[in-house]
């Protein structure tokens, strides 16, 4: 059986970093993901990938403690991949980093699409 290779940098490979900036984005990488290391936050992410909803809205779908929901929120906010709107006494959250919605789509693809494999 033949295995697969991947072409991990494009044919007109982009110039290299100096290492000092390198670091810097591989930190700023290694916060991105931490973030995105929970499948509650994961939960939370695509289920706001449909539109803004409220922290009750949110709760009630998930089937997440208030206490819970709470924590993983200001995560997700502590990483501005998220943000809030009041409405009177009503918190709505919306995702606002454009860069995490092509992430879930693809996470949303190998996992949880159709045809995705199963997992194990």
């Amino acid at each position: 059986m033949h295995e697969r290779s991947f072409m991990i940098l494009p044919d007109a490979a982009p110039p290299v970093l100096d290492p000092e900036a390198l670091e810097a984005r591989a930190t700023a990488a290694e916060a991105f993901l931490r973030s995105l290391a929970s499948r509650h936050r994961l939960l939370i992410l695509c289920t706001l990938l449909q539109g803004e909803l409220s922290v009750g809205e949110l709760g009630q779908r998930l089937g997440l403690s208030q206490s819970n929901l709470s924590r993983h929120l200001g995560t997700l906010r502590a990483e501005s991949l998220v943000a809030t709107r009041r409405e009177g006494t009503v918190v709505y959250y919306r995702i606002v980093a454009a860069r995490v919605v092509p992430f879930l789509t693809e996470l949303y693809n190998l996992f949880c699409a159709p045809d995705a494999p199963p997992p194990g």
